[in-house]
């Protein structure tokens, strides 16, 4: 297997005496952001299937997490070896599946297995947690922090029994936030807002797919459709502001017939 040992020399390189004075500075907190905005330019390219381009992100990626782990280093708080070490013996132990001889027959006994091992490793570290959701970090993105949060909370038993139950859900979170508009009160309208989305996280749960992939792939799809749409009107010398609500509607439909994905 490759080694991953040029990009440390390049990362020692820049941070070094002679080296580049922004990397020289670069702390793990701001290193975060940066791998933070390389992890989503990755999600971006593997929901649009670049293989060139994921190909490229992935390096990015590799990159940034390097480069937060040699300042570890650096400062003789962590060592390679125990980051290596660590995630191995802690993949193995939560395959007993394929490393031991525990037997799992569905996808449900797997994710159940993976939560149990999960828990009981949460069990022996430090220090006890006073909620189940205390483990669920407070700085993700919202969606990701909605499906952790909505996860967290089935592990302990509460949950919908269907996914029928969740869409009711929706439902009901429609009509409050219909009602919030109507009363023209902007701070119930955006907390009813924010309760369909959550639901709506719940029901991707269900159906099995996570939320954030639904909707960089929609996003995707619609950014395609509206370009090519551009693309066409640009063409034809028509401004997209100068057309009726009707022919807006036309030439969107047949970018849509154009661009299917």
């Amino acid at each position: 297997m490759e080694t991953i040992s040029p990009l440390l020399e390049i990362i020692r390189r820049l941070r070094g005496k002679d080296g580049c004075a922004w990397d020289q500075k670069q702390t793990p907190l701001t290193m975060w952001r940066c791998l933070a905005e390389e992890a989503y330019e990755l999600q971006a390219a593997i929901v649009n299937d670049d293989t060139d381009n994921i190909c490229e992100e992935l390096g990015d990626v590799l990159f940034q997490v390097l480069f937060v782990l040699e300042i570890f280093i650096e400062n003789d708080r962590i060592e390679f070896s125990s980051v290596v070490d660590g995630i191995a013996e802690k993949m193995i132990r939560r395959h007993p599946h394929v490393y031991g001889t525990a037997v799992v027959t569905t996808e449900e006994e797997l994710h159940q297995q993976w939560a149990q091992i999960k828990s009981c490793e949460k069990k022996k570290a430090a220090s006890p947690k006073k909620s189940a959701l205390d483990a669920v970090p407070k700085g993700m993105p919202g969606l990701l922090r909605a499906l952790k949060v909505s996860k967290a909370a089935v592990r302990e038993g509460f949950d919908w029994e269907n996914i029928h139950q969740v869409l009711d859900k929706v439902k009901e979170e429609i009509h409050e936030f219909e009602a919030a508009l109507e009363n023209e009160s902007q701070d119930a309208a955006m907390m009813e807002f924010g309760d369909i989305l959550f639901s709506l996280v719940n029901v991707a749960r269900f159906a099995g797919f996570h939320p954030e992939t639904a909707l960089s792939g929609a996003t995707a799809k619609f950014e395609g459709r509206f370009r090519l749409m551009e693309t066409v009107l640009a063409r034809e010398g028509i401004d997209l502001k100068t057309l009726s609500p009707e022919e807006k509607e036309l030439h969107w439909q047949r970018a849509k017939q154009v661009y299917d994905r």
